[in-house]
């Protein structure tokens, strides 16, 4: 899935297991979706705000709340197709 909005929440880092930060962005569709990047394969999105404008493409898992993205990064074994998160003109892969 390849989608942009605009970021509504930062929730705190997920530190169990591989890490993730993880926010909620909000669609022009009006729905949300919580995004979980791999923050041990990518780089964090630095300076990410609520209300921020972000571009993305990961792998969508959809769910009661709206759905999930992740693999949001590259791919180290090749398994999955590449994900990025574009942000203030940086690309976090």
């Amino acid at each position: 899935m390849c989608d942009s909005g605009n970021v509504t929440k930062l929730l705190s880092d997920d530190m169990t297991g591989n890490r993730h930060q993880r926010f909620i962005v909000k669609l022009s569709s009006g729905k949300t979706l919580l995004v979980a990047h791999n923050i041990d394969i990518a780089p964090k999105v630095s300076s990410l705000t609520e209300g921020s404008f972000i571009k993305f493409c990961g792998e969508y898992e959809s769910n009661a709340k709206g759905g999930v993205v992740h693999w949001t990064h590259h791919d180290p074994h090749n398994r999955h197709v590449n994900g990025w998160i574009e942000y203030n003109g940086h690309k976090y892969e």
